[in-house]
């Protein structure tokens, strides 16, 4: 990962202490996806920060992460991606240490989350303080950080889309997984049946989680599937789409519900990154026209932001809320697969991309 020259005066100026106004200079350090790149062609790039403006604050980073957005980015596949060059991130949890005009000086010192979609990867960063939502004391940065995203995303799916009563039965792709793997675990404290996919390898850790494990490389994964629910399933939660959402389709009982939330099978596929995803919701909506009982939803985590910003906000807030209580109840165990600091983001980048690992990879601050 290259690097950008940095003065000795900004270098020493990388922590400001917290100030309810910004009145001292912050620098930020700053990885940069600078276009089609491997991971070590990220950049990392020192530079002063901007004051907040009227509504904003400085959040420093104390913990962000990479999911498959970055992976998706990196390669240009991601629907609705800036033009390069960028700073990924899509969400982060940190403390305010400055606030602009209008904003309630009592936020400053506090820790909050907060959904970016790109910029969370940095030392310090600009977010509009109606964005940010509260994390208790008693939740680590880097637990509350695993479950931002992904917390919200399984809960919602689960409680908001498919709505599963307790003593269903759901499938789960990538049990494994960021998602995968909180969704299991907020299913079993609902009191749902969980079969999982993952490789061999993440049996095990699946087995821990509370849900039946199926080998998704096996050839005869969804006949192993209807073995293990003769009946048919509640739900099913698919992130892979591809061919393969059809044989998800099928595996709904009356009433069941197909929840897709992603592309992954078509990740490395050239050609338009958007043609997956409206392949995919003409297919789900050709379903829902059938007369058979059985619906198919798209889960897109921004839906609704731009009809309703306060609303899409207030539904983001309540449901972290949750998770961050089930988090600090050890209800729900965050799984972190590593800590790595924020200027090795290559190194971070490149394992989540080996899909040898359970869990999320976490970015700190540095040492």
């Amino acid at each position: 990962m290259t690097s950008t020259a940095t003065s000795a005066t900004e270098s020493a100026s990388t922590t400001p202490t917290a100030t309810s106004t910004a009145t001292s200079t912050t620098f930020a350090t700053e990885i940069v996806l600078p276009g089609l790149v491997e991971p070590d062609g990220l950049q990392l790039r020192r530079r002063e920060l901007p004051a907040p403006a009227k509504g904003q604050v400085i959040l420093r980073m104390d913990a962000t992460g990479v999911s498959f957005a970055e992976q998706q980015m990196r390669r240009g596949k991601y629907y609705d991606q800036p033009s390069f060059p960028f700073v990924p991130g899509y969400d982060v949890v940190g403390t305010v240490t400055a606030a602009g005009p209008e904003v309630d000086t009592a936020l400053v010192g506090r820790r909050f989350a907060a959904v970016t979609k790109t910029g969370a990867w940095a030392s310090h960063l600009l977010v509009d303080a109606v964005d940010l939502m509260p994390v208790p004391d008693e939740v680590a940065a880097a637990d509350a950080e695993t479950v931002v995203v992904n917390g919200i995303t399984a809960w919602q799916m689960l409680h908001r889309v498919a709505k599963v009563p307790a003593g269903g039965t759901i499938v789960v792709l990538g049990a494994n997984g960021g998602v995968g793997s909180t969704l299991v675990q907020l299913a079993r404290h609902a009191g749902i049946t969980v079969i999982g996919t993952a490789s061999a390898r993440h049996h095990a850790t699946v087995r821990e989680l509370g849900a039946t494990p199926v080998d998704y490389r096996d050839p005869d994964l969804y006949a192993r599937i209807r073995e293990l629910a003769p009946d048919g399933v509640d739900a099913v939660f698919d992130h892979v789409g591809g061919a393969g959402v059809e044989q998800s389709w099928q595996l709904l009982r009356r009433g069941g519900t197909l929840v897709s939330y992603g592309t992954a099978a078509t990740k490395d596929d050239e050609g338009n990154s958007q043609l997956p995803v409206l392949k995919l919701f003409a297919r789900l909506a050709a379903w829902n026209s059938l007369p058979n009982g059985r619906s198919a939803h798209f889960y897109n985590f921004w839906a609704g932001k731009r009809r309703c910003r306060a609303s899409w906000q207030q539904r983001m807030t309540e449901d972290l809320a949750q998770v961050l209580r089930l988090v600090a109840d050890d209800v729900l165990t965050p799984r972190i697969a590593a800590r790595i600091p924020l200027s090795d983001a290559a190194a971070a980048l490149t394992l989540a991309e080996s899909h040898t690992v359970a869990g999320k990879i976490v970015i700190v601050p540095e040492a």
